[in-house]
């Protein structure tokens, strides 16, 4: 447990049969951006930081966040927010994001920079163009409301730059997916509802969109999705994709493919375990142990469609694990990840539609060595 864990509400002395609170919600870096730099706009303008600051929310509601640090020189102001992600196991919880605001010129409106920590967006597709700072547009027009409001309560307008710094930052990106997306020096800042639902699924799919989106704006003919690091290494060494190319997308394979089905790729693999493949074939879509399970059954009857013998298509049935029932295939030289892979193809070929796109699946062994592929011939002859 976290060493603050009374902060979350557990307590030592809980039972592990009492039920556990509800899982607290936190604030996103575009929040934090946002509180930050009102606090500093407020203090440039008349001399007094807002300490705890009150934001609002884009999607309703309110923030209401204490300074971790609050600075006031002849020119610029900056005010700092401590991110609080909740019970969220976020990489940047406990961070700390500054935000300096000095005036811009007359009629400029409002700009952004980034500091130290933020990162530089350098590829096209992302929701902001190459040399912008890794801003994205909901912080940016939550930072513009709040010294909007600010200006207007002290008649002036609302010219101002605005630089978002979260010291450290560059070491935490190294553990996000910037640098794959090409944002350099540093982390982004994000946040469309201004909250951050714990283990919510919400950033795991918008990172996959964002590499898809990154990934078709540089012209990448093949994209391989995978369903962990295992088979992501695999598949790149196999193809020598660049990292730009490759979508993690975990459990996420029907969010993946609806969202290439409106979003085209010349080429598609996708990559996984065996076991993760499995439930793909079977016609899941989510594939994490909570939404969906491998059937032996139906496992131990595509064994029998390959010919194994009675006896051991009763052992598949009884069988605790798809490892298992794989050992059983191997002994007897069946093709199974062959067939998994081909009927996982199939699954995702529907999910894709009409998608004009050459798809393929590789199965992968716990050694990263493929063990099944199938799918379109153009996939295969490129391959």
């Amino acid at each position: 447990m976290h060493a603050d864990g009374a902060r979350f509400g557990y307590s030592p002395a809980m039972s592990e049969n009492e039920p556990k609170p509800p899982l607290r919600r936190g604030w996103t870096t575009g929040t934090c951006a946002t509180a930050a730099a009102a606090s500093a706009w407020q203090a440039l303008l008349t001399g007094a930081f807002a300490d705890p600051v009150t934001v609002a929310l884009p999607r309703g509601g309110t923030a209401t966040l204490p300074l971790a640090r609050a600075e006031l020189r002849h020119d610029s102001a900056t005010a700092g927010i401590v991110k609080d992600a909740g019970d969220d196991p976020d990489v940047t919880h406990g961070a700390l994001v500054l935000a300096t605001v000095a005036r811009g010129p007359a009629g400029s409106g409002l700009a952004f920079r980034a500091g130290e920590g933020v990162g530089t967006v350098t590829l096209p597709g992302l929701p902001v163009p190459p040399g912008e700072p890794a801003i994205n547009p909901g912080p940016r027009a939550m930072i513009a409301r709040a010294l909007e409001e600010i200006s207007a309560a002290c008649a002036v307008a609302a010219d101002a730059v605005v630089t978002i710094s979260i010291p450290g930052g560059e070491a935490l990106a190294a553990k996000t997916l910037n640098p794959r997306l090409g944002i350099v020096g540093g982390l982004s800042i994000l946040g469309t509802t201004g909250v951050v639902v714990p283990f919510s699924c919400a950033a795991w799919i918008h990172s996959i969109y964002r590499g898809i989106d990154v990934a078709r704006a540089t012209g990448l003919p093949h994209l391989a999705a995978a369903t962990g690091s295992t088979s992501e290494a695999a598949v790149q060494t196999m193809y020598g994709l660049p990292d730009a190319a490759l979508i993690d997308m975990g459990d996420f394979v029907g969010g993946t493919l609806k969202y290439l089905r409106a979003h085209p790729v010349p080429r598609l693999t996708l990559a996984g375990g065996f076991a993760k493949l499995v439930k793909l074939a079977q016609g899941h879509l989510f594939l994490h142990s909570s939404k969906s399970r491998v059937d032996p059954a139906a496992l131990a009857a595509t064994l029998a469609d390959l010919g194994a013998p009675a006896e051991t298509v009763a052992e598949a049935r009884r069988a605790t694990t798809a490892l298992h029932v794989l050992t059983l295939a191997g002994g007897l030289g069946l093709p199974l990840g062959d067939r998994i892979a081909a009927d996982a193809a199939a699954v995702a070929r529907r999910a894709l539609g009409g998608a004009d796109t050459a798809l393929e699946v590789v199965v992968f062994d716990r050694a990263g060595q493929p063990i099944g592929r199938a799918g379109d011939a153009v996939a295969l002859a490129g391959g």
